[in-house]
């Protein structure tokens, strides 16, 4: 037994029944959805063409949502319904990150993530969904696909279906009759401010209770205006920024089909914003500082250099300290920060977010344990907890790079050379670190020129692993967008000026002029540069619309 959706868009009429029964079977909050509908728009004034679309959760059988959950607060029932839990959730919203269909929300209410579940509540004493028994068109088909004798086993048999993004592999059953292109590829529409209700975008989520106040101090003559379809230029079923004017050599069945003119959106969903935001970019930075400031010693002292003791307190003190601030902020980015245990004590193993909240947790034993060794003269000891240290320092700084793999719904965090970047931030961290300590101790000549020479080839190394994922063709357009908004859009005074100038060609030419002073101040460069570009990285792929 397999459920699945049918969407047949010969016969939806944009009604909006399937929300509104959604939201009041299930007590949906305002400003988020479980079921929606997107409206497009084809063709100018007056040969125009509108498309419906009905969003939802796709109930994969191959759920990214459901590996990447790290307390199983989703899963996947026998009958392939993906359910949720609310109990177990933790706010993480990594599901949302891992959804390439934008189906799970933040409900505003409980802090936990929600999304359509197919009513199983009903399917299990034989009901169907409220979606689909308030349907006035019958649009929406839902039953048990593996049953021949089911309306949508024989309608999957006959006729041609669509799904939304099938290069993402993760084997959507709601499949779309006669699904327009321009209404299920979110790139294919632009997102805006002027069109129906989507001033709503600053109220969504864990955001959404703030969107009383936001109603309340309304234009209502704006909403009228909205309302009757009417753009701020005042034209009413036109495109914006001129998207609608065509060419004169358009036949006369185009413009009736609304053909050859940009398509463009004229209803959808609250879009919910950056959902790993600033305490994201924070926590990798500081847990890329915790690895290095271990690593760096620790290293050195492999390669036979005689290490001033002070310097592997300094390391392990630096580590434990931003290991702590990691920490924190990760607790501090969830929904539900009381249930942060639940990562360590109801693990879904297939998750990097537990198996990073376990190499941080072993991390920072292990620090523990080499600081108490080495203070109670067990050196046999502390060099053998020294290299399991390391190699928990390095799947610290490299875990995420794995947990943003998870991630579907971000394709340019899928970039193979994420593995790398992480690693050599850390790597960098750790020597921009040390860098400024040199300021404060005197270690000796073959340690600064340890640390020197560190930074400078690491960050030749980092200059170019960036220049490979930013040159490299992507292979999707959302990844090609990020790389855009990166380096030519809203994110390239950061990248540019702070992450590349500020992060890594000044601190090479300062360390390359020598003392002590330039290289604490191209340690200092290197950590404003790695946080900027850690900024970029979280944040420029969530600003790709996924619906």
């Amino acid at each position: 037994m397999q459920y699945g959706f049918i969407i047949d868009n010969r016969k939806c009429i944009g009604c909006h029944a399937c929300t509104v029964a959604c939201k009041a079977e299930h007590e949906v909050p305002l400003g988020v959805n479980r079921t929606w509908v997107k409206y497009i728009e084809k063709g100018t004034y007056p040969n125009t063409t509108r498309h419906f679309s009905v969003m939802r959760c796709n109930h994969c059988e191959d759920a990214p949502c459901v590996e990447i959950c790290p307390v199983t607060a989703l899963y996947t029932r026998k009958d392939g319904i993906v359910d949720f839990d609310p109990r177990r959730c933790i706010g993480c919203k990594g599901c949302m990150q891992a959804c390439p269909y934008d189906a799970l929300y933040i409900d505003p209410d409980t802090h936990t993530a929600a999304k359509c579940n197919y009513c199983a509540h009903r399917v299990d004493i034989g009901l169907e969904p409220a979606c689909v028994n308030v349907c006035p068109e019958h649009a929406i088909i839902s039953g048990d696909m593996d049953d021949d004798s089911t309306e949508i086993a024989q309608l999957l048999a006959k006729e041609q279906v669509t799904v939304r993004k099938v290069e993402k592999d993760t084997k959507p059953r709601l499949y779309y009759i006669d699904g327009d292109e321009a209404s299920l590829t979110p790139g294919e529409t632009a997102t805006s401010d002027n069109y129906m209700w989507s001033s709503q975008s600053d109220g969504v989520g864990h955001f959404a209770r703030y969107i009383e106040e936001r109603t309340a101090r309304a234009n209502p003559e704006d909403m009228v205006r909205q309302l009757g379809g009417e753009n701020q230029g005042g034209q009413v079923g036109g495109g914006q920024d001129g998207a609608g004017v065509r060419g004169e050599q358009d036949s006369d069945k185009d413009e009736r089909s609304g053909k050859g003119a940009a398509a463009r959106r004229v209803y959808d969903a609250p879009d919910k914003g950056v959902l790993w935001g600033n305490d994201v970019a924070a926590y990798v930075w500081t847990k890329a500082i915790s690895a290095g400031a271990f690593l760096l010693p620790f290293a050195a002292s492999v390669l036979g250099m005689t290490i001033d003791p002070f310097l592997s307190w300094f390391g392990s003190t630096i580590a434990l300290t931003f290991l702590l601030a990691t920490t924190i902020l990760l607790v501090s980015d969830l929904t539900q920060p009381r249930r942060f245990l639940y990562v360590l004590l109801r693990p879904q193993w297939k998750s990097w977010l537990v198996l990073g909240g376990y190499a941080l947790t072993l991390y920072g034993l292990a620090l523990t344990l080499w600081a108490v060794a080495m203070w109670t003269g067990r050196t046999g000891a502390a060099e053998i907890i020294g290299w399991i240290a390391a190699v928990l320092a390095v799947l610290t700084a490299v875990y995420t790079a794995f947990l943003f793999a998870q991630a579907k719904g971000r394709d340019f965090w899928q970039s193979p050379t994420l593995v790398l970047h992480m690693l050599l931030h850390a790597v960098l961290a750790g020597a921009g670190v040390f860098a400024i300590a040199l300021l404060f101790s005197a270690s000796g000549e073959a340690w600064t020129a340890f640390v020197r020479n560190t930074l400078i080839v690491a960050i030749i190394l980092n200059l170019l692993v960036i220049a490979s994922e930013m040159l490299t063709p992507h292979p999707t357009a959302d990844a090609r967008k990020a790389v855009q908004a990166i380096v030519r859009g809203r994110y390239r005074g950061y990248f540019w000026i702070l992450g590349i100038a500020l992060g890594n060609i000044a601190p090479v030419v300062l360390a390359w002029a020598g003392g002590e002073t330039m290289l604490a101040a191209a340690g200092v460069g290197v950590l404003i540069g790695l946080y900027a570009t850690e900024y970029v990285w979280v944040r420029a792929p969530q600003d790709i619309p996924l619906s």
